[in-house]
C-alpha cells in the first residue's frame, strides 16, 4: 500500500465559522497570521504545493492541457509521438503544436505556464509562512522549507526548458520579468533551491511524495547537464549512484507497474490515487486521461501515437546493437525487447490482458497509423485502473528514475571524453533490458518477436560514444516525456524533426508543410495573457518581452 502525501485538488484551509456577529470576526475565507503560522494550517498549505504537481489547475477535467507529464510537449513535438485521438480537430491547439503552428494563445501554451506557476506561487506561499512562524520546531520548520525550495526548483525547471526567457518570483514577492533577469540568471537559482534542498534533506522520507536529498541531488545534475556543465553534472550524478541506494528494477516493464511506484528504481515522482474522495478523481492521473488505446477493454481516446520513426529506432542489427536505418520494421527484423514494453503492436500480447494488440483499436488509423500507447498504460485488469469516466489511474509519473541518473552521468563521461566510463553506464540500462524478461506470446510459449540486445564493447569514437548515448536515451525514455527536451538540449532539434518529416509527410500527410524553424521552435511562446497582463516600466516598455520569432 503507497505510504504517499495524497494529492487534494480543492483544500478548504481557508474556510472559518459565519454566525451573526460576522461583521466583528476576521473577514470570511481568510485566516489571521497566528492561524496561518499554525502547524496544521502550515502543512496543509505544504500538501496544497504539492497538489499542483499532477498538473490539475482547475475545476476542469482538461489537465491533458497541461499534463505532468509532458507528453504533448515533450513526446508529440518530437519524433517519438503523434498526437492522435479523433483526427487533425480533436484537440486541434495540439495539432498545431505538432505541426509547429504555436502561437501564443494557444490553450496548453497559457495553461502549462499558469499551473507551473500557481506551483511557484503555492511555494512561496508556504516559505514565506514557515520563514514568519514560531509555532513549529526549527527542525521540523528547517526540512520543510528544503522541501518547498525543492518543489519550486521544479517548477522553474519545467518553465525554463520550456519557455526559456522567464519571469521569476522569490518567496518575498520579489518580481523579475524576462527583461530583467536572463535565462542563465534563472539556472542559477534554480540551482540555489536544489542546492539548499540537498542541504537539509534527509536520506529517506517516510511519506513517499516528499523528495530526499537524493533526489535534490539528481535534479541538480540534471540542470548542470541542462547547461553543459558537464563535470558538475557527473559529480552530483556521482553522489546519488555511489550513496542514493538506488538499483534498477529486474525486468524493465515492471519499472512502470503501480506496485513499484515508489521503488528501488524511483528517486522522485508524482504520487497519484484514485477512489479516495477527490472530485472526480482529479487525484489520479488525470493530465494522462486521453492515453487509453481503445479496443475491448479501454475508451477509444487513442491520443499519444507512437510514430513510425520511433518503432523503426528499436531495430538492432545482427550484433544486437540499434540499426539507426529508420527502415520501416518487418516481422523478420530483430528488436530491441523494449519495444513491446512501450508500443502496442498488432500481434502482439497487450499487458495481462491475454488478448494481442490489433490495429483495429487505433482510433483515425488512417491519419494516425496502427500503432497504441502502451509503457505509462495500465493494465485494465489492475484495480489502480479506474474502468469509469475520467478513465485515470493511481500509477505515479516518474519525474526521475535511476536509468536517468545513470545515463547523465554516462552523458556527462563521454563529453569529458571518458568513452568507458561513458560505456559502462549505458551497458548498465542496456543490461537490464538484455537480462530481464521479455514479453511472451498468448501461450506463453515462446518470445513474441525476434528480441536480440547486446551490449557495447568499444567506442571507436567520441562520435560513436555520443550517438550510442543519444540512442540510449530515446529507447529507454520513450514516451516519458523527456524526447523534444533532450533533442533540444542537444542542440540538434531542427535537423532531427525536419529529417523525420521528410519521410513521415509521405505516409502522414497531416504533417504536410510542418517545419521546424531553428531558434524559434526550441521553445515555447510566452502567453500573450502574460505579455498583455505584465506590466511596463516607466518609458511604456512591457516589462515581459516575447520569444524570438512569434
Amino acid at each position: 500500500m503507497k505510504n504517499i502525501i495524497y494529492i487534494v485538488f480543492i483544500i478548504g484551509i481557508f474556510f472559518t465559522s459565519c454566525s451573526d456577529e460576522f461583521l466583528e470576526n476576521e473577514p470570511y475565507g481568510e485566516l489571521t497570521e497566528e492561524q496561518v503560522g499554525a502547524p496544521e494550517n502550515i502543512e496543509s498549505l505544504i500538501i496544497s504545493a504539492y497538489s499542483i504537481l499532477n498538473g490539475q489547475g482547475n475545476e476542469a477535467s482538461n489537465a491533458f492541457n497541461s499534463p505532468a507529464s509532458n507528453w504533448s510537449f515533450g513526446d508529440v513535438l518530437s519524433d517519438d509521438a503523434y498526437k492522435g485521438g479523433g483526427g487533425t480537430g480533436d484537440q486541434n491547439q495540439i495539432h498545431r503544436m505538432e505541426i509547429y503552428a504555436t502561437d501564443p494563445q494557444i490553450r496548453d501554451v497559457e495553461q502549462k505556464w499558469a499551473v507551473l506557476y500557481e506551483g511557484v506561487k503555492r511555494s512561496n506561499t508556504v516559505l514565506n509562512v514557515l520563514n514568519n512562524s514560531t509555532e513549529i520546531s526549527e527542525t521540523l520548520k528547517t526540512q520543510r522549507i528544503a522541501e518547498m525550495r525543492f518543489l519550486r526548483g521544479h517548477f522553474y525547471f519545467e518553465l525554463k526548458k520550456l519557455y526559456n526567457r522567464i519571469t521569476y518570483i522569490d518567496e518575498n514577492g520579489n518580481y523579475l520579468s524576462n527583461t530583467l533577469i536572463t535565462p542563465e540568471q534563472v539556472w542559477v537559482k534554480i540551482e540555489d533551491d536544489f542546492n539548499a534542498a540537498f542541504d537539509v534533506l534527509p536520506s529517506t522520507q517516510a511519506d513517499a511524495g516528499r523528495p530526499t536529498k537524493w533526489a535534490a541531488k539528481a535534479y541538480l545534475s540534471k540542470t548542470y547537464l541542462y547547461q553543459k556543465k558537464w563535470t558538475e553534472a557527473s559529480l552530483a550524478a556521482s553522489v546519488v549512484i555511489d550513496e542514493g541506494g538506488y538499483v534498477l528494477e529486474t525486468n524493465f516493464n515492471e519499472v512502470f507497474l503501480p506496485d513499484n511506484d515508489n521503488g528501488s528504481e524511483v528517486v522522485f515522482s508524482i504520487q497519484y490515487s484514485i477512489n479516495d474522495g477527490s472530485p472526480s478523481n482529479y487525484n489520479g492521473s488525470i493530465g494522462d486521461r486521453l492515453m487509453p488505446p481503445g479496443g475491448p477493454r479501454y475508451p477509444g481516446y487513442g491520443f499519444l501515437r507512437p510514430s513510425q520513426n520511433l518503432v523503426n529506432s528499436f531495430k538492432t542489427d545482427i550484433n544486437g546493437l540499434p540499426l539507426l536505418d529508420n527502415v520501416d520494421i518487418t516481422d523478420t527484423n530483430t528488436v530491441d525487447p523494449r519495444l513491446d514494453v512501450t508500443v502496442g503492436r498488432p500481434g502482439i500480447p497487450y499487458k495481462d490482458l491475454e488478448i494481442e494488440y490489433s490495429d483495429s483499436w487505433a482510433r483515425d488509423k488512417e491519419t494516425y497509423g496502427p500503432y497504441g500507447p502502451k509503457k505509462r498504460v495500465m493494465s485494465a485488469n489492475d484495480p489502480h485502473y479506474l474502468a469509469s469516466w475520467p478513465y485515470v489511474t493511481s500509477s505515479n509519473y516518474l519525474i526521475i528514475r535511476y536509468a536517468d541518473v545513470l545515463l547523465w552521468k554516462a552523458e556527462a563521461l563521454i563529453e569529458l571524453d571518458d568513452l568507458p566510463g561513458g560505456r559502462m553506464y549505458i551497458n548498465m540500462v542496456r543490461d537490464r533490458a538484455k537480462t530481464g524478461n521479455y514479453i511472451q506470446n498468448l501461450d506463453n510459449t515462446a518470445d513474441a518477436a525476434n528480441y536480440l540486445i547486446e551490449t557495447y564493447n568499444t567506442f571507436a569514437s567520441k562520435d560513436e560514444a555520443v550517438t550510442a548515448l543519444r540512442a540510449e536515451r530515446r529507447l529507454e525514455m520513450a514516451h516519458e516525456g523527456q524526447r523534444f527536451f533532450d533533442l533540444v538540449r542537444w542542440g540538434i532539434a531542427a535537423e532531427v524533426i525536419n529529417t523525420y518529416l521528410v519521410k513521415e509527410q509521405i505516409e502522414r500527410g497531416y504533417l504536410g508543410g510542418a517545419t521546424f524553424v531553428s531558434g524559434k521552435h526550441e521553445y515555447m511562446p510566452i502567453p500573450q495573457s502574460q505579455i498583455d497582463g505584465g506590466g511596463t516600466d516607466e518609458a511604456g516598455n512591457s516589462l515581459s518581452t516575447q520569444n524570438p520569432g512569434y
